[in-house]
């Protein structure tokens, strides 16, 4: 008789990519971490972040650990957070790489750190602020939910000491605004502190709630 099958699992060095836009200097006040969404890479989706940046605010753009070509075998490169296969290795994975980052780009230095995540990204910035190392001051969920999977009640503490804003297009055809919707009312009965920003767009950033974010 054969032996049976195992599945087993090992941690392995990883390098990871990163861009940083802004600060740096002793006038820092904040960082904000943007993920970006499925299919996209750090260095473009930065750029759309490039009129928030300022001596007093860097901007930290992350490039998830999964690459891959967006059509069978060549051309246009993106990346993934995650996929169903082997996800809490891929959750644990990302919470480690998002804390080890800020512990870099911080160096201790006492500033504001905001989680913007973007499609894909927003799920991934809310397990990072909830389960991670990292004190976030504040997440925002940008054309995408929160993770079903977080227990509220084991984590209500750190939950609460967290801002929450959802940022959402009117016309958004990737993810729903009922869902959305659904999201915000189950943190708000949670007595968690949650603002929803609509905007008249799609399954995009849009610059005018960007600059609201900015000014809050």
């Amino acid at each position: 008789m054969s032996a049976g099958r195992e599945t087993r699992r090992i941690e392995v060095p990883r390098t990871a990519r990163y861009h940083v836009l802004g600060g740096g200097g002793a006038t820092l006040r904040e960082a904000w971490f943007v993920l970006h969404g499925y299919g996209q890479l750090a260095a473009p989706f930065l750029t759309s972040f490039e009129p928030l940046a300022s001596s007093e605010r860097r901007l930290v753009a992350p490039e998830a650990l999964s690459r891959f070509y967006l059509k069978r075998g060549t051309g246009e490169i993106g990346a993934s957070w995650m996929t169903r296969e082997a996800r809490e290795d891929d959750i644990a994975d990302l919470v480690r790489y998002l804390d080890l980052l800020a512990e870099r780009e911080l160096a201790g230095r006492a500033v504001a750190v905001h989680a913007l995540g973007f499609s894909q990204g927003a799920p991934a910035a809310a397990r990072w602020a909830v389960l991670g190392k990292t004190r976030v001051a504040r997440v925002t969920l940008w054309s995408g939910t929160f993770p079903p999977d977080i227990d509220l009640e084991r984590h209500a503490e750190r939950l609460r000491s967290i801002r929450w804003t959802f940022v959402h297009g009117k016309r958004d055809e990737a993810v729903d605004g009922a869902v959305v919707e659904r999201d915000v009312e189950r943190l708000r009965a949670r007595g968690l502190a949650v603002d929803l920003v609509w905007f008249d767009g799609g399954h995009e950033l849009d610059r005018p709630a960007l600059e609201g974010l900015r000014q809050e």
